[in-house]
């Protein structure tokens, strides 16, 4: 009798269900490890990171209007005696108000949920305004090097020109060559000044937003995959 109860509850066995399966990529088991787990909360981190670059991008406005006053006045401007590059509004226009648009978009995707899961739309929506970033930071970026390189125009005694075009930029090191320019007074420090302002504004920019991209990119991807981990686990 035990041996003919022992064989029935054998065969019942293979009426058990095994649980679902779902192959995952190997790289997708990292999302398991709890300090990952942390660092992909990205909803938390996108928004400090558009808290950050909103006051970026007020200096990059800041600095490229005041490009348009040398020493704090306004008649060069209107003798248009300034720069050709400020014209390019690399600051107010690609370290500024280009900026704006990523960091809204940073802040507006709320915080970061408790099993630090993120909408993959939403995520998307971060690497296309980190991509849109990186455009307006690196633009500030270039045209603030050219401007930079090229020198200030300013009046010399030949007149009004570029007196260090052709210098290669070597008259950034060449402190006894800035007296070449008579007017506007100390135009090649304000020039350098805030040049070298933007410059540094927009690479911070630039890292900011490239951070978002590859966190954005990872989450997006990832995420799906952690999931059907995780079900195939719980199930």
């Amino acid at each position: 009798m035990g041996g003919h109860g022992g064989g029935k509850s054998l065969k019942t066995l293979p009426l058990l269900r095994p649980p679902p399966y779902f192959p995952v990529p190997d790289f997708c088991r990292l999302c398991s490890l709890p300090l990952l787990r942390v660092k992909m909360c990205s909803l938390g981190f996108a928004r400090s990171l558009g808290f950050a670059l909103i006051p970026l991008a007020t200096c990059c406005i800041v600095a490229n209007i005041l490009l348009f006053f040398p020493d704090g006045k306004m008649n060069f401007v209107k003798d248009e005696h300034v720069t050709t590059y400020v014209w390019y509004f690399m600051g107010i226009g690609g370290g500024g108000l280009v900026m704006l648009i990523p960091a809204c978009v940073f802040l507006g995707m709320g915080k970061c949920a408790d099993s630090c899961g993120t909408d993959s739309c939403a995520m998307c929506g971060s690497v296309f305004a980190a991509l849109l970033g990186l455009a307006g930071s690196a633009y500030c970026f270039l045209i603030s090097a050219v401007a930079l390189f090229k020198g200030p125009y300013c009046f010399t005694q030949m007149g009004w020109r570029y007196p260090f075009e052709n210098d290669g930029g070597r008259y950034l090191f060449a402190r006894e060559k800035w007296s070449f320019c008579i007017q506007p007074a100390h135009i090649v420090e304000w020039n350098v000044t805030l040049l070298s302002i933007l410059l540094g504004l927009s690479t911070l920019e630039f890292l900011l937003c490239f951070l978002q991209l590859v966190s954005g990119l990872v989450n997006a991807v990832c995420r799906p995959c952690c999931y059907k981990q995780e079900y195939s686990l719980n199930a």
